[in-house]
Order: structure tokens, then C-alpha cells, then sequence
């Protein structure tokens, strides 16, 4: 199912030599200062300001999950947009340290949440919850965000596309940081200055976009080159949010991602990778509609 924008047909390369992420931290103290994309404000219209009907049932929690170089704060926008229409939401804490690990700490999470959960998850995140919410019952939807939906067997590394800014040179593109009892060849990874501004936070103004870079939270290789041991997508009916400014996941990826899924696709005209930064309310409206098909 598609709304607002045809797929592109052609499916992109997977390329092995580019990582995924969205990295932000400190978000809430910024987000006053974004500037909408000129040209996308069509986008943005409001979102609904109460809750869609659920009689005889609990609404479900939405549980947001962010990506690599990012931390919960990163949905700040996003949580005021959903807690303001009347939604339960929560962020849980992304440990960007490997796939099988991460995801078992987002599963663990989902077993405190009493009822039916909406699961979403940014970039990186979409690889997490797509091995989070594998087997979970209580999972009835799940919102990728300018994200990764690997298949069974692929690594994130894999999928940002023909053209993305990820597929230069590694030496170019990361500052590269030794931890406490990394796997073997496994560093932390920072993105460099420039990489961020121009392709990551790219409808960002100059002054946000650089503070955001030096406030960043790393993430390990491991992230992004430990294969999926599940597609919770494949049974979990799923939705899409591609921005077609994105730089990192290239639309056309997303696009051939989701389409495999059988996603509902929603396409952002404009934007960036940090669109669920610069235009909240139009991710939020996304997430709603996948709240409004709980039943």
C-alpha cells in the first residue's frame, strides 16, 4: 500500500561497505531551533488531537526506538506530538553495541509493558525491532522511520543503497575509537564533522546541525555487521516513512524495503535522515495511522 508518492520500481544494490545511523543527542534541547524544509510544509499538516477509537479495547503503547549516534531524546518531538493527542508512548534505550544484543535489550523492555505495544524504530532502529519484535504477540504493528528493514541473514551495513553518502571511503567517514571489551576488529564509530552536517542533518540550519554533531553518541561496527536472525515484518503488518531527502538510507532503498514488507508507505517530500527531528508531527501522523489499525 502506498499514499502520497509512487515506488520506484527498481530495486537498489545492497552495499557492504556503508552503516546506517541517525546520531543525535540532546535533541530536546535543540528543537526549538529547527527550521521546516522550504518546500515540505504540505507535509506537516496537523495530526489527529484525540485518540482514534478503540471501544472495548486498552490502546496500545507505542515504544519508539532510536539509531545509531542517537539516544532517546532523539524522539522528543515526536513523544510531545503523541502524549499531546492522548497516546501512551515510551523511548527505550538503544545500547548500539550489536544486532542480536540490542534487540534482545529492546524484547526485554517490551516484556515490562502491559498490553498491546505499536513498535517504531529510526535507521538502525528498524533493524532492531525487526528482530525485537519476532515472536512477540503483543506486537501489532510496526513504524519504520527513514530505516533498515533487513531480511533474514542481511546485515544493516547492507542496505543504504545505490548513491547513499555512506559508501566513500570508511577513512572519510568515521573517527574510529577503541572500547572495553569490543569483539575482535570492533571500534566505536563517530561520523566526522562535515559527513554529518552536509548528508546526515542536511535540512538542518548550520548552528543545530554542529552542535548535534559534537553531542553525538557512538556506535560500534558490530551494529552494523551482525546479520538479522528474524523479519518480524514479514508476519506483523508494518508501515513506512521515507523522507526523499534522505542521504544515509537512500529512498530507493526504502522504498524497495518496504515494498517487500508490504508496508503502508508514506513519502516526505524533502527532508533528511533526521526528519523525525526537523518535522516531527508529519513521523507522528504515521505512527497514528498504524495506532488507528489496532484492533
Amino acid at each position: 500500500m502506498e499514499s502520497r508518492a509512487s515506488c520506484q520500481a527498481k530495486a537498489p544494490r545492497l552495499f557492504a561497505r556503508s552503516q546506517l545511523g541517525a546520531s543525535v543527542a540532546v535533541f530536546a534541547a535543540l528543537i526549538t531551533a529547527v527550521a521546516p524544509t522550504p518546500g515540505a510544509q504540505a507535509n506537516t499538516t496537523a495530526y489527529r488531537q484525540a485518540p482514534c477509537p478503540t471501544p472495548g479495547r486498552a490502546r496500545p503503547t507505542v515504544v519508539l526506538v532510536h539509531g545509531a549516534w542517537a539516544d532517546t531524546s532523539s524522539w522528543s518531538g515526536t513523544v510531545s506530538a503523541l502524549q499531546r493527542a492522548g497516546y501512551a508512548v515510551r523511548a527505550v534505550a538503544n545500547p548500539l553495541r550489536g544486532l542480536t544484543g540490542d534487540a534482545q535489550t529492546v524484547r526485554d523492555f517490551l516484556d515490562t509493558i502491559p498490553g498491546t505495544v505499536v513498535l517504531v524504530g529510526h535507521s538502525y532502529g528498524g533493524s532492531v525491532i525487526t528482530n525485537a519484535a519476532a515472536g512477540d504477540p503483543d506486537v501489532k504493528a510496526l513504524v519504520y522511520v527513514d530505516a533498515a528493514a533487513p531480511d533474514v541473514g542481511e546485515t544493516t551495513e547492507q542496505l543504504s543503497g545505490s548513491g547513499s553518502a555512506l559508501g566513500a571511503d570508511p577513512g572519510t567517514l568515521y573517527d574510529r575509537v577503541p572500547y572495553p571489551g569490543a569483539p575482535e576488529k570492533a571500534a566505536d564509530l563517530y561520523l566526522k564533522r562535515e559527513v554529518f552536517v552536509r548528508s546526515f542533518a542536511s535540512d538542518l540550519p548550520r548552528d543545530t546541525a554542529d552542535r548535534l554533531w559534537a553531542s553525538q553518541r557512538a556506535a560500534s561496527t558490530a551494529a552494523f555487521t551482525t546479520p538479522s536472525k528474524a523479519a518480524a515484518w514479514r508476519t506483523i503488518p508494518s508501515w513506512y516513512f521515507i523522507a526523499t531527502g534522505d542521504r544515509i538510507i537512500v529512498p530507493a532503498s526504502q522504498q524497495a524495503m518496504a515494498k517487500r514488507a508490504n508496508a503502508k508507505i508514506t513519502t516526505f517530500a524533502g527532508g533528511s535522515h533526521l526528519t523525525l527531528f526537523s518535522h516531527p508531527e508529519a513521523v507522528t501522523r504515521v505512527i497514528e495511522d498504524a495506532i488507528c489499525s489496532v484492533r
